[in-house]
């Protein structure tokens, strides 16, 4: 089945570059101007993934994906912002209404084809069974088997579901909130900097580049 984009942005000569570069790799796109017409189209046309400007006229990139998210039928869009604003707090926000995703222009094409593949095999990785491997790394949920090129690792359990956690999709960022409640439930007795401790020890064993910290929002895995 061909896979459906979204590209909103007030620029048409943007939105025609990303339309050419992804219709090359064969996903059907569609686009929108401004966030209110987002919205609109994303109900329409059920699209698979949306790449989204924040600064746009009518309505800005943030109130489009918070709106987007309210709606029944599109929880299962992904969404990435590309937008030229690489300030902190605008990534941050970006997140923080539900973004997968925030990707800071200009990128050059090759990378953003990349960093949309990866964002869409979510759905694919997300069907597996109890087996993740990404790259040379490989964990088991069956056996509790992490191994490194070929080598196995030793994780206490708490490490090994972090680390499933975000493995199990690479590039979704997970919130601190999120983590907590994934991975330690309802003991009421973990403070964020547990969260800290436990990547760093991760990080010792897998490599520091895997794991990614999104300042003030969480981690995601990077592929």
């Amino acid at each position: 089945m061909v896979q459906k984009i979204l590209i909103v942005d007030d620029e048409s000569d943007i939105v025609e570059l990303l339309k050419y570069n992804l219709e090359k790799e064969g996903y059907k796109c569609y686009s929108a101007e401004n966030g209110a017409e987002a919205v609109l189209k994303a109900k329409d046309k059920k699209p698979d993934l949306i790449l989204l400007d924040i600064m746009m006229p009518v309505m800005d990139g943030i109130e489009a994906c918070r709106q987007i998210r309210l709606e029944e039928s599109l929880k299962g869009v992904f969404i990435s912002f590309l937008t030229a604003r690489a300030e902190e707090y605008s990534e941050i926000a970006g997140f923080e209404v539900g973004a997968d995703d925030y990707i800071t222009k200009p990128i050059k094409p090759r990378v953003l084809i990349s960093r949309v593949k990866a964002i869409l095999s979510r759905t694919k990785n997300e069907a597996k069974a109890d087996t993740i491997v990404v790259g040379d790394l490989e964990i088991d949920r069956n056996t509790f088997n992490v191994t490194l090129r070929g080598n196995k690792l030793v994780l206490p359990k708490k490490e090994f579901e972090l680390l499933y956690l975000l493995a199990s999709k690479p590039d979704k960022v997970y919130t601190r909130e999120s983590i907590l409640n994934k991975v330690w439930g309802m003991d009421v007795s973990v403070v964020d900097r547990t969260i800290d401790v436990h990547i760093r020890k991760i990080r010792e064993k897998i490599g520091d580049d895997r794991i990614q910290t999104i300042k003030g929002v969480g981690y995601k895995f990077v592929v």
